[in-house]
């Protein structure tokens, strides 16, 4: 399996690519800002085609670039229909005095969008996704995890709901804790192996966020569970 990634932007938001080997048909994740230009340079060292973007969520920073990515490879965009309206109104994320600096900037939705539904299994470039909805983020946070045959583990793209150390934001509209802690425990019901890929910083292992990160104390028990969803 191949995963591919790179920090995008100003905003370091972590932009994917998924396969099932190079020279073969992929997925895009959270192509955000100026992620055109490593995309590329990513599809052409590995000789990939691909074949939809999915967005882990519509906060500007994953989805700046998903218009471009999309038209210039006539694929679909994938995203939580709670979200969508970020697609062409990134400013609805960000609180008002935030608002001012989107002033000039236009954003529309890509040719094609699909909406993602809770628990449904996308099949795209040989791959099996399934979709997880996490609100708390934003309204339509969702994650994807799929198997990695290879390794014999489940990989999570966790968008901004865990991190290495730390959890997503939700003070911005939309945000809000207690969903929040309810999406992350959850994410917590994955094995401990599962290996957590997410929109911002380093990757981790569930087994490792469940074991050191402090966000989590109030929803982890002492001996946290590790069977799969």
């Amino acid at each position: 399996m191949l995963v591919a990634g790179f920090p995008a932007g100003s905003f370091q938001a972590n932009c994917y690519v998924v396969a099932p080997a190079a020279g073969e048909e992929c997925v895009v994740i959270d192509p955000g800002q100026g992620a055109v230009e490593g995309l590329d340079e990513l599809l052409r060292e590995h000789r990939l085609k691909p074949v939809a973007v999915l967005l882990t969520h519509g906060h500007i920073d994953h989805i700046w670039s998903v218009v471009p990515v999309c038209g210039a490879r006539d694929v679909p965009a994938w995203i939580h229909p709670e979200d969508r309206d970020l697609l062409s109104d990134p400013a609805k994320g960000f609180p008002p005095p935030t608002r001012q600096l989107f002033g000039g900037l236009e954003f529309t939705e890509p040719d094609d969008v699909r909406e993602l539904t809770d628990g449904v299994t996308l099949r795209l470039a040989g791959l099996d996704i399934t979709v997880d909805h996490t609100p708390g983020h934003t309204p339509g946070s969702v994650t994807f995890r799929t198997p990695d045959q290879e390794r014999d583990t489940l990989l999570l793209f966790s968008g901004d709901l865990l991190f290495a150390g730390s959890i997503g934001r939700t003070d911005l509209p939309g945000g809000d804790y207690p969903t929040m802690l309810r999406s992350l425990a959850k994410t917590m019901r994955l094995p401990d192996d599962t290996v957590v890929l997410p929109g911002h910083g380093p990757q981790t292992t569930i087994g490792r966020e469940r074991a050191t990160n402090p966000f989590l104390r109030e929803i982890v028990p002492p001996h946290g569970p590790t069977r799969g969803l």
